[in-house]
């Protein structure tokens, strides 16, 4: 697409989050019962986490949410104008932050706001080059379909050509996500999920079956997909058998092959396809492309955080201009590079254009 012809062609739902991160100790992470690379939804248990966080350590406040993350870094690559974001904020300090730095990386940000609520936060508790996130949504988690059909905010859905929602949205506004995939899928649209954590597949089984027919592309890393494979009973923890059975289930648009595609950290990204017509046994033979990772010098990483949302910036970034696939993973691995060498879900200031 021409740079006139992206203007406006991406939108993104999850949720908005300001993120708040530190490096702590092990100890801190037991105390809370939490694993030392994991994301979970923060309950009663974690309520005085924030507050002992920010008084226990240093901490560095970033605007985030993985569906914002992953925007922010497209549009980086992008024309100005590419990306729209949809989700709930309060109309507080924090929500006015989130806005400041969301347009500051020439992300147009379409909140809805909550002002009940205050504004949605996210723990990013750094053990070495581990993190472990737990998210308060506050009124991130109020977000409801009335705001994407007011026509201001419908007539964005309609102008986009490209749509990504984290799995993060299924515990929102999963008839919001549904409505979405329904205009794409109706239009001859790409629409984009993430897994995005374990805990998805687990809990949102249902919300999963009654997407996966219109998802054109999922994202997700290995320890999402084993955690997909023990939920939806394939019996394998092979990545690249879980990726094309994925890949593989059923699809409304047959004439748009399904891709899969499995982040393993510093291992190999891998690619499924649909195999369409599909292949009378799915488990007897299949192919997924493997897509070695340039490793990163361990001195040079600070930490892993925000690595999965800069790789599908980078991939969708060069996947709306029409670039093959391997140009697509070899973006999102550039990125997630540049990434990891910053504290936090944070670009470089000054992020060279990939070639």
């Amino acid at each position: 697409m021409s740079s006139q012809d992206l203007k406006g062609a991406i939108i993104g739902m999850c949720n908005p989050l300001l993120d708040i991160c530190a490096d702590v100790d092990t100890d801190f992470l037991a105390k809370y019962g939490l694993n030392a690379n994991d994301a979970i939804l923060a309950d009663e248990k974690h309520v005085a986490l924030f507050a002992e966080m920010i008084q226990r350590y240093n901490v560095k406040y970033i605007a985030g949410g993985a569906g914002q993350n992953a925007l922010r870094g497209a549009q980086r690559l992008l024309p100005s104008d590419s990306t729209t974001f949809i989700g709930c904020v309060s109309n507080d300090l924090f929500g006015k932050e989130l806005k400041t730095a969301a347009m500051k990386d020439g992300l147009n940000p379409l909140y809805m706001v909550d002002e009940s609520k205050p504004t949605g936060t996210c723990a990013l508790l750094i053990t070495g080059t581990d993190r472990s996130l737990v998210a308060n949504l506050a009124a991130a988690n109020s977000y409801k379909i009335d705001h994407l059909k007011r026509p201001e905010v419908w007539a964005q859905i309609e102008k986009a050509q490209f749509y990504y929602i984290t799995g993060f949205f299924l515990t929102v506004s999963p008839d919001s996500i549904l409505e979405v995939a329904k205009h794409a899928h109706a239009n001859g649209k790409t629409f984009m999920m993430n897994v995005s954590a374990p805990f998805t597949p687990q809990f949102y089984k249902s919300q999963w079956t009654e997407i996966m027919p219109y998802v054109d592309i999922l994202f997700g890393n290995e320890t999402e997909a084993a955690a997909w494979s023990t939920h939806f009973g394939y019996q394998t923890e092979e990545v690249a058998q879980i990726a094309h059975r994925i890949a593989n289930l059923p699809k409304l648009n047959s004439s748009k092959p399904r891709q899969v595609v499995i982040t393993q950290g510093k291992g190999s990204t891998l690619l499924a396809i649909q195999q369409v017509p599909a292949a009378t046994e799915p488990e007897a033979s299949f192919k997924v492309e493997i897509f070695p990772v340039t490793p990163v010098a361990q001195s040079e990483i600070v930490d892993t955080n925000g690595a999965g949302d800069a790789f599908v910036a980078g991939f969708i970034s060069q996947y709306v201009q029409g670039k093959p696939v391997a140009k697509c993973v070899g973006c999102g691995h550039w990125l997630a590079a540049q990434v990891i060498r910053e504290s936090g879900a944070s670009y470089p200031e000054k992020l060279t254009k990939y070639e």
